[in-house]
């Protein structure tokens, strides 16, 4: 086959980003200004629901048909890349309208740069390239100093309390996700001031060790023609991109866990919202998202969560024998106490 001939690489674009930064949020943006391009999703969540799945399968999206999005919910998608994520992207190549551009949203606790690494592998490399890792950020979240790293007070932890014998794993997966990407979203900046914006921005700017442009935003409202196109081949350039976990054949997520809460249907939806704030905050939960059913409303209420910072809107009518169930996914650190998280949430809604 003669070079003309052959197929250009499809780009991939990894959206890599912590718990709650509004990966999905910026990704339906894009399919909504997909400008006529012919898009792709492969999605990985951490978590029994796909809540990001059915986001964005609900957008009813022309760019973007049903059966050109992928959910895999087989574990964090940098530690199955063989076993799910190779098969999902070749089988994504064999439809007839093949994608002009896929999008990869990782799970929030994914590591980048195993995933990248896949592209440099024989199978896919002659037919893919990765345009760009976007990383997004929750400003206000690292404003507040959650997931910003401080080496200096870590060593200063380390040398008055003989327990802390490592970093914080949150931070490390968050400095994974800078220092692999070629564009940072900085989300939900309204919620900081020009001030905090631009500390953050300065300290995301001295963790990674090479020019990488930051952008603002809130919404996840960002043209698609930022983020897509930004022609880095990210699996010829992984010298530069660092990581906590070089030396490891891999990582775990034992430090996390994961369950889901089935609760009954509500009748206010500000005040479910106002009451898992307080358990989530009572229990420093990380992550809480799902569906909910409201009594006497046609429509799925969403509600998601981030810390105590809670919102919710309905996103699309319950289908005909859809099950009008209410489950939520709850993120936390190892130990969190399920057996009280879901006691109560159950005591706070029968108190309603």
């Amino acid at each position: 086959m003669s070079a003309a001939s052959t197929p250009a690489k499809v780009p991939v674009t990894i959206v890599t980003g912590f718990l709650g930064a509004g990966k999905t949020t910026l990704i339906r943006n894009v399919l909504e200004n997909a400008g006529g391009r012919r898009l792709a999703l492969v999605i990985n969540e951490f978590g029994d629901v796909g809540v990001d799945g059915e986001i964005l399968r609900s957008c009813g999206i022309e760019s973007c048909p049903e059966e050109n999005i992928v959910e895999l919910a087989n574990g964090c998608i940098c530690c199955t890349v063989a076993d799910d994520f190779i098969p999902a992207i070749e089988a994504l190549l064999t439809h007839e309208k093949r994608p002009e551009h896929i999008i990869v949203e990782t799970s929030g606790l994914a590591l980048p740069k195993p995933l990248v690494k896949a592209f440099d592998w024989p199978a896919i490399r002659s037919r893919l390239t990765v345009d760009g890792v976007v990383a997004v950020v929750d400003a206000a979240a690292v404003a507040a100093g959650r997931f910003a790293d401080d080496p200096e007070k870590l060593a200063a932890q380390r040398a008055q309390d003989e327990s802390v014998d490592h970093d914080n794993p949150l931070e490390e997966v968050y400095e994974d996700q800078l220092l692999c990407a070629d564009l940072v979203i900085l989300n939900k900046a309204d919620l900081v001031d020009e001030g905090e914006r631009s500390r953050v921005a300065a300290e995301i700017a001295g963790t990674v060790p090479r020019a990488v442009k930051v952008v603002a935003t809130h919404e996840g409202k960002v043209a698609a023609d930022i983020l897509l196109g930004l022609n880095a081949a990210a699996e010829d350039d992984l010298a530069a991109r660092p990581s906590h976990h070089d030396a490891e054949e891999g990582h775990d997520h034992d430090d996390f866990d994961t369950f889901v809460l089935d609760l009954p249907s509500v009748t206010d939806p500000s005040a479910l919202a106002d009451k898992l704030a307080a358990v989530a905050e009572k229990h420093d939960v990380l992550r809480m998202k799902g569906f909910v059913a409201v009594e006497g409303k046609p429509m799925r209420l969403l509600v998601q969560g981030v810390g105590r910072r809670f919102r919710h809107h309905f996103d699309r009518p319950w289908a005909p024998g859809e099950a009008r169930a209410s489950r939520i996914v709850v993120i936390g650190e190892k130990g969190i106490d399920r057996a009280a998280i879901e006691r109560d949430v159950k005591a706070a809604l029968a108190a309603a």
